[in-house]
């Protein structure tokens, strides 16, 4: 511990001292040497620290988003140079800056906590041990040790033993029964994140081999918690049990607000935005206006929640233009079907007519009439191949035969029309 205490001496100052600056406030109201004002000192840093990892968060978000994006290209990577793992390596580094993802994004937030933690680590040991630690001098140290948390100590852990939790005011039971408690708050919650991760914000149309190691991080993580845990001091465990349950509702915030392409919790998403932009006839959020402006812009490469929006808004006479926004389309406005293309519902483009169904005596007269006129053509046709001139041959006798053979013509075809095709039977004498 002292290696990492040398290593991180640099940050031990300033927590303490952030630290003091809380416990002033605190212990104005619920008196300095009480587990309340330590406490909620410990709970401020925590949110003080987390606030300032906001911009980390974002990023992590985007690289793991992005990651899972490129799980396709890396298997088919990973498939073709499967026996060169050199080449393998170093096509993995191209893909990555050409797309600029870096995997080691998603793991800032973690890496960027890790001095504080280990500066409070520090400092809540050596509240146990009685060593002044940065700005903490004698008076503080004091009211340190007095203060308990549910009757456990701030420098207390599970693994001490009966004389040492004696000699800070409290009894084993006591210090055993809050520090189990609170590694299994830890660890449940722990879980619960990476759970919630893994069933509402994954893409479930990809299964790639990152979606099997975050469902391995969601076993080991909470199991890792529960065994470093009992090494933890109270203070250290209020720590994380609250860095845990921001994570897990800093996470929700986003999975409900800004989910995952293909993902059930964007399902979800559309489903609701398409409710409250049906009813107020528009969007209002630019959050909104940005995810909108996505799904327009993907045009035929849309998801089936992506399609199943756009198909909505047009149903109710609106259309998602490419800033964001969604105006209402008239009966001839251009809108947008399911593969980004125009439909004929609110298009410009005219719908197609269908012909009229016609009945059995106008089909059979429009035979004999078509019938009619292309007899009609040979013979003017035959007329014109003949060696005398065109002017010879007046057209009135053509049209002539042509109007005498039109009933016959329409008789044959009305006959085979009613004909059966075949042997036919012959039809039984009528009984008088």
């Amino acid at each position: 511990m002292d290696t990492i205490a040398s290593l991180f001496s640099f940050i031990t100052t300033p927590v303490s001292w952030v630290i003091v600056q809380f416990h002033k406030v605190y212990g104005a109201i619920f008196g300095p040497d009480t587990g309340w004002a330590w406490g909620l000192s410990i709970v401020s840093l925590v949110i003080l620290i987390r606030i300032c990892l906001i911009p980390l968060f974002v990023k992590q978000i985007k690289s793991t988003r992005a990651m899972q994006t490129l799980q396709p290209e890396m298997k088919k990577i990973q498939e073709r140079y499967k026996n060169d793992k050199q080449r393998q390596s170093e096509e993995m580094m191209k893909l990555y800056k050409e797309t600029g993802t870096n995997p080691l994004s998603s793991c800032l937030p973690i890496l960027a906590q890790s001095p504080f933690f280990f500066a409070l680590y520090h400092v809540l040991n050596g509240i146990a041990t009685g060593d002044q630690i940065g700005v903490i001098n004698e008076s503080l140290l004091a009211s340190a040790r007095k203060a308990h948390i549910f009757g456990a100590p701030l420098a207390a852990k599970f693994t001490d033993s009966q004389s040492t939790v004696e000699a800070l005011g409290a009894t084993l039971m006591d210090v055993r029964v809050v520090t189990a408690i609170m590694i299994v708050m830890m660890s449940a919650s722990q879980f619960f994140t990476q759970r919630q991760l893994m069933t509402k914000n994954v893409d479930t149309t990809v299964k790639t081999p990152f979606m099997q190691q975050q469902k391995m991080l969601m076993y080991v993580f909470p199991v890792m918690f529960a065994v470093f845990g009992i090494n933890f001091p109270v203070g250290v465990l209020v720590y994380w049990l609250t860095t845990n349950v921001w994570t897990m509702g800093q996470q929700m915030y986003v999975i409900r607000n800004n989910p995952t392409p293909g993902s059930k919790a964007q399902a979800a998403y559309l489903e609701r935005l398409t409710k409250h932009v049906t009813h107020h006839g528009k969007v209002r959020r630019r959050s909104e206006k940005t995810i909108v402006k996505a799904i327009v812009a993907k045009g035929r490469d849309r998801n089936e929640f992506e399609r199943k929006f756009i198909n909505a808004l047009s149903k109710a006479g609106l259309a998602a233009q490419a800033d964001g926004v969604v105006i209402k389309s008239e009966s001839q406005a251009v809108a947008q079907a399911e593969d980004g293309t125009p439909t004929a519902g609110g298009t410009g483009t005219p719908k197609r007519q269908q012909p009229k169904r016609q009945s059995k005596s106008q089909r059979q007269s429009g035979g004999a009439t078509a019938g009619a006129a292309k007899s009609a053509d040979e013979q003017v046709s035959l007329s014109k191949s003949d060696d005398e001139p065109e002017d010879a041959k007046p057209a009135a006798p053509a049209k002539k035969a042509a109007q005498k053979q039109q009933p016959g013509a329409g008789t044959r075809s009305k006959a085979q029309s009613g004909q059966r095709k075949g042997p036919q039977r012959p039809k039984s004498p009528s009984k008088k």
